[in-house]
């Protein structure tokens, strides 16, 4: 039998697609998915491939081969992607590293004629345009220097306080979930409302076609603008309201990172892989003094399953100590 695809003087070669394959099947992941090809008719023989959420998935229908860790950490550097720059190096940041004001990642820039202590990172948008926002500049070893203090700062306390450090994460989490389920609910009100008013406009342009009051082509003209909008919306509610829904149900992500500091207890070098593993998202502010070589500027690390862990050392410890005494006067009055 000939294979036309069997390269049989490279047989160890993989192709692209054959290893993305592999990393996104999940039956090395234990589970089993089902329906995920069909065909458009018994004419087309097409394969269409569904969407996960329209697939029948069986979870831990056999034996892993691989952790659940070890699964999600391969799809988030799936997801962003780490392609090679002109200079055939790759963004170990990217996907993570995004602007404070405006929201958007922040692009990496390599020094083409100098050391490579001048990459840096700006904002996409202000590199877009100019106006819309500002640089939010920060050299690469800096944000090295900041990330990789913070994660060994934050990964010590787990292993050091475990108990502290887990009630500190659940309290500030609580309160933090509430303020992000408020705006997301609002952003949802926003949204159905506008709903509303496009069925109006709909409404009131039908009627006014009908009677003669406007053109065929002055309908079409007013209505296109609103037509895209309107999909849009339609569409970004649901979203919006499974988005809330996981909100509700989310808990605190604590004890897999108790898990994983204990388990890196002497990080010396930040990887892709790494910073994956225990990051979810780095947040970069302004100077306060924009382009000073010597003016303070905020980084905010955002921690997978525990969120934003206080500003520096200090900050972290007084809310430890602070949740401390506030147990200690509970226990004497319950005595």
């Amino acid at each position: 039998m000939n294979h036309t695809c069997l390269d049989t003087a490279h047989p160890y070669n993989w192709s692209d697609s054959a290893i993305a394959n592999l990393l996104e099947n999940e039956i090395y992941l234990g589970n089993t998915v089902n329906m995920k090809y069909s065909t458009k008719s018994y004419k087309d023989k097409r394969r269409v491939e569904h969407p996960r959420e329209e697939c029948m998935v069986f979870e831990n229908t056999h034996p892993a081969l691989i952790t659940r860790e070890v699964w999600d950490m391969v799809q988030r550097v799936r997801k962003n992607k780490r392609r090679l720059s002109k200079m055939e190096e790759q963004n170990k940041y990217s996907g993570l590293v995004f602007c404070a004001d405006c929201g958007s990642n922040m692009v990496l820039h390599r020094a083409h004629t100098m050391s490579a202590s001048y990459n840096h990172f700006t904002c996409r948008t202000y590199k877009k345009d100019g106006e819309a926002c500002t640089g939010h500049y920060i050299r690469e070893c800096v944000l090295d220097e900041v990330v990789l203090e913070d994660l060994r700062r934050v990964t010590a306390m787990a292993r050091e306080h475990p108990e502290k450090f887990a009630a500190y994460i659940g309290s500030k989490q609580s309160a933090e979930l509430q303020r992000e389920i408020r705006r997301q609910e609002k952003e949802l009100a926003a949204m159905r409302k506008r709903k509303m008013e496009l069925d109006t406009i709909f409404k009131k342009l039908y009627e006014d076609s009908v009677l003669g009051r406007i053109t065929t082509e002055q309908f079409q003209m007013l209505s296109g603008s609103y037509t895209e909008e309107q999909s849009r919306i339609t569409a970004g509610i649901p979203q919006k309201e499974s988005e809330i829904q996981c909100l509700r149900e989310t808990v605190s992500g604590t004890d897999s990172f108790l898990d994983k500091a204990k388990r890196y207890t002497d990080i010396t070098e930040l990887t892709p892989e790494l910073l994956r593993l225990f990051i979810e998202k780095i947040v970069v502010h302004e100077k306060e003094v924009k382009w000073s070589k010597h003016a303070p500027q905020t980084v905010e690390i955002y921690y997978n399953g525990i969120g934003y862990v206080g500003s520096g050392q200090q900050d972290t410890e007084e809310a430890l100590e602070s949740l401390q005494t506030q147990e200690t006067a509970e226990l004497r009055q319950a005595s």
